[in-house]
């Protein structure tokens, strides 16, 4: 599968933030240096939010945050959603669905189960970090 707009899931990018040497950061430099990474405010809200937490403090430094939180935000391609989709078993993934059909992405790489599950959602890869580096 040649993956060329893709959403990546909040969890993937923290990891990647977290994990220079994992697999999703693998994945996130595949799309940045080959593809295009779609975002919508929702999605990057998310990340943004999540990833700023406290708890995060012993691993990653919060200006490292910040500048992976810029570099992603001007790396990335914008999408606007409405909240028209309502089809994931958890209420809060629809937005990072319909990421994905505004953003006329062709894949969302995500470790979430609830996503995961709706695989193949309208024709489109959902798929976990390994499996989208198993497909290139």
């Amino acid at each position: 599968m040649r993956a060329e707009r893709v959403v990546l899931d909040t969890n993937v990018l923290i990891s990647a933030a977290l994990l220079a040497d994992g697999k999703p950061f693998t994945v996130l430099r595949q799309v940045l240096d080959a593809g295009v990474l779609v975002f919508s405010n929702e999605t990057f809200t998310e990340i943004a939010t999540r990833l700023m937490r406290p708890k995060f403090d012993r691993y990653i430094s919060v200006e490292l945050r910040e500048q992976f939180l810029a570099d992603l935000g001007a790396a990335a391609e914008w999408t606007t959603i409405t909240g028209a989709v309502h089809v994931c078993r958890d209420p809060d993934d629809d937005f990072v669905l319909e990421t994905v059909l505004t953003g006329r992405a062709d894949c969302l790489v995500t470790g979430d189960g609830d996503l995961l599950a709706l695989h193949p959602f309208r024709g489109l890869a959902i798929l976990p970090p390994h499996d989208f580096l198993s497909s290139r």
